[in-house]
């Protein structure tokens, strides 16, 4: 049987309204739907195929072919959605028994391995200059992030009280509200006490961040960040410097002296290990540099 343009684009522009009036999805949005959608229906016009009788093993062929022919995994999954949608639509309306695009997967995302910086460039890094008040209190928090490996809100949210130098330990409020206590290292000691004797001149009475800005208040994220910016620059640092570079290096050399991925899943406060997993991909990834470098059958023969 011949499909029926007509009545094919009709299916299409249905489930669009559907997304528009009951969903109340933005025009962005349904226009990404739309494009995704056509895509499919241009496939399935080459193969003289309609969308009331896809099935999942064609669902799979399209999706093997767009991937062949350069489609990235993150695109596909968008358009496997879109499908999955489209036709739980379809089924919801009666116009099929069975969604063809359930079950599918799109191939798995390269996952992107996290930037650090070497020991030897976090301790330069680390040199900070100056005895004015800001300059102490960046210490401190530079000192403190990599550390502990704080998260950015861990970081700006952390009270006065949850700071105990006498015990070399912070407790500090992650994601999803759950609390972790955190030791803390002797060089962050030595900063946080520098900074602790003078956040008085800048404090306002009433205020319990333990790092607060010049007019007085809890920090923000973003003066975080620009502050760190800021000085990396000033110690000359090639690269944008930003607060989780310093979380990325403090797991990645936490996990390349211990080799205890459990412990640092704990540190981090990640949830699911396969969070913390990414960690040895970036430790394998120096090792095998190293041996690049170092074993006699792998080095590069000299040219000349």
């Amino acid at each position: 049987m011949t499909p029926n343009p007509a009545s094919e684009d009709r299916l299409v522009e249905n489930f669009l309204r559907h997304l528009r009036l009951e969903r109340r999805l933005s025009p962005r949005t349904l226009e990404a739907y739309r494009r995704d959608l056509e895509d499919i229906r241009a496939w399935l016009q080459e193969q003289q195929r309609d969308w009331l009788d896809l099935t999942q093993a064609e669902v799979r062929a399209w999706t093997a072919l767009r991937h062949r022919q350069g489609l990235s995994g993150r695109s596909l999954q968008r358009r496997l959605a879109a499908l999955r949608a489209f036709y739980a639509y379809l089924k919801r309306e009666g116009h099929i028994r069975r969604n063809p695009a359930v079950g599918v997967r799109a191939p798995k995302l390269r996952r992107k391995l996290p930037s650090t910086l070497d020991v030897d460039q976090m301790k330069q890094l680390l040199e900070l200059s100056g005895d004015h008040p800001l300059d102490i209190r960046d210490q401190a928090m530079m000192e403190l992030l990599y550390s502990s490996g704080l998260r950015l809100a861990e970081l700006v949210s952390a009270d006065l009280t949850d700071l105990d130098l006498s015990d070399a330990m912070i407790e500090v409020t992650g994601k999803g509200r759950k609390t972790r206590r955190l030791p803390v290292g002797r060089k962050a000691r030595e900063a946080l006490q520098n900074w602790l004797r003078i956040r008085p001149s800048l404090a306002r009475n009433d205020e319990q961040a333990l790092f607060v800005s010049q007019r007085g208040q809890r920090l923000s994220p973003r003066s975080v960040q620009s502050r760190l910016a800021k000085r990396a620059r000033e110690q000359g640092s090639p690269r944008h410097v930003h607060p989780h570079l310093l979380r990325h290096s403090f797991a990645s050399h936490m996990l390349e002296s211990s080799g205890d991925l459990r412990a640092v899943q704990e540190l981090l406060g990640h949830a699911d290990i396969s969070t913390t997993q990414i960690y040895t991909h970036l430790d394998f990834q120096h090792l095998a540099q190293v041996y690049d470098q170092a074993h006699p059958r792998a080095r590069k023969k000299k040219s000349g």
